[in-house]
């Protein structure tokens, strides 16, 4: 029996598209060694990750399923003679007794990640950045690789980069501490709109700000875009305003030309007396469509005449379009107390009404409401994928205190997660695709079933429900994308 009847969808899914292979190809930390493959390494935390796993310890609660560990040895090495597995049996120093490996064994494998000699460039009291090894760049090679298999089956022309930033709270003692004032990392990450899928993350200690090389990492992650992308823009907060970042941007200098963007600018006291400066009637109320309805979200929004201190400096300096956004701020202070009063928010006063002010930063030229509603998405799906990541996955548990193994841990999330995505999109369909990770899990993966022999191969019967018959049609979708599912 297995109470994991779903889980094995995955482990299909990885062989049809590659993923598997990836992992050998890109990730070779035990090439050539005794035990355990990359493959089994990586592909083992995935699973973990996808299950509902926390911790490296969660592993054995999948080696006592004895029915899904069956299903895990035999899906491992598919359309490999029993000579062939018999030789990879024997690469074992002792007999193999487990399916999944032991916690030791996956500390020592993440250890592989950690490069000792970045460490030693850190200096006390900066933010440092340590540079990937060969083998932590390799799982980003993979990412790149299974996001170039959905775009394969699922083409999209556009992609929208949504570039942000998330803590990730931790007890570790070689943990930074954030600008929040506890200990932290702060990954980067990069997500891709259209696919909903997470292009580049960056693991960064919790005392790197969000904007720093954000431009570098910019780059790096338009070089994981695959074929068939032919526009691209860019949504980010204020961790982006800046002004190399928005002029390489501006400047068609990248293999897709001219990248169009909003951002969201600095509240400076410059930009709040442009913004007074705009006259009364050049306010506009801002809409968004609910339900196919236009509908008033109680905020205006206005062209700004401004041009910051750093472009005013050289007449080549770029041009770009400002808008502002205010709100009625209707959470008035108590008398004698407006001067104790902290918001996290800019505010400023204009024909004696106090409004919350925003800025927004652009080069495209888009209707100013659709503008503003288009940049604000970003707020919403990607902070979401945040969540997922440390609540639903195993990214808000970090392993260890080297920063290389937590990478790396951070690195597989990042695969389960783009992984389940496909799932949605390519096999599952429109219905689960809004669906989080618990969700998913809750209603298809941990579901009960028999596994049993038949013709030398394995079968896992499930019951007759709706949700029970969505795996065997799910299975057949994976086998109708281009190749037999593994086992």
């Amino acid at each position: 029996m297995t109470a994991l009847a779903g889980l094995p969808l995955y482990l299909d899914l990885a062989w049809v598209t590659g993923l598997v292979e990836s992992i050998r190809r890109h990730v070779k930390l035990r090439e050539g060694q005794q035990g355990w493959t990359d493959a089994q390494m990586v592909m083992d935390v995935i699973l973990l990750n996808l299950a509902g796993g926390d911790h490296v310890s969660d592993l054995e609660v999948l080696e006592q399923d004895s029915g899904f560990s069956r299903v895990l040895i035999r899906v491992e090495n598919p359309g490999l003679s029993r000579p062939q597995r018999r030789a990879l049996q024997r690469g074992f120093r002792r007999e193999r007794v487990r399916t999944a490996p032991s916690a030791s064994a996956v500390f020592r494998y993440l250890a592989g990640f950690h490069d000792s000699e970045q460490e030693k460039l850190r200096v006390p009291g900066q933010a440092f950045i340590p540079k990937p090894n060969e083998a932590l760049r390799g799982l980003g090679l993979v990412n790149r690789d299974l996001i170039a298999q959905l775009q394969r089956r699922r083409p999209e022309s556009t992609a929208t980069l949504d570039m942000d930033a998330t803590l990730v709270e931790t007890s570790k003692d070689e943990a930074l501490f954030c600008y929040k004032g506890f200990k932290a990392y702060q990954p980067l990450n990069t997500y891709w709109a259209e696919q909903e899928v997470v292009l580049h993350s960056e693991f960064r200690d919790g005392n790197v700000g969000a904007g720093q090389d954000q431009l570098r990492v910019l780059q790096e992650s338009l070089e994981m875009l695959p074929e068939g992308v032919e526009e691209v823009r860019l949504r980010s907060d204020t961790a982006g305003y800046q002004h190399d970042l928005l002029g390489w941007c501006d400047g068609g200098t990248s293999r897709f030309g001219r990248i169009e963007f909003a951002v969201s600018c600095d509240v400076t006291p410059a930009f709040k007396k442009s913004v007074a400066e705009v006259a009364e009637e050049d306010w506009r109320d801002e809409d968004r469509e609910v339900d196919g309805q236009r509908e008033k979200t109680g905020r205006q929004w206005a062209e700004v005449c401004f041009v910051p201190e750093a472009l005013s400096k050289s007449k080549k300096g770029r041009h770009y379009r400002y808008l502002a956004t205010r709100e009625v701020l209707r959470q008035l202070s108590l008398p004698g107390l407006e001067e104790q009063r902290e918001l996290p928010f800019q505010t400023l006063t204009m024909n004696r009404v106090e409004y919350k002010v925003f800025g927004l930063v652009t080069n495209m030229d888009w209707e100013g409401s659709r503008l503003i509603q288009w940049q604000h998405e970003r707020c919403g799906k990607s902070e979401e994928v945040h969540k997922v990541m440390k609540e639903d996955l195993a990214g808000g548990t970090l392993p260890s205190g080297a920063f290389g193994e937590n990478a790396a841990w951070w690195a597989i999330m990042v695969l389960a997660l783009n992984l389940n995505g496909v799932l949605k999109k390519l096999v599952l369909g429109p219905q689960w695709e809004p669906k989080r990770m618990k969700a998913i899990r809750f209603a298809l993966l941990h579901r009960p079933g028999r596994v049993l022999e038949h013709a030398r191969g394995l079968i896992v019967r499930v019951g007759r429900s709706a949700l029970d018959r969505l795996i065997i049609t799910a299975r057949s979708q994976i086998y109708a994308l281009g190749g037999a599912a593994a086992g």
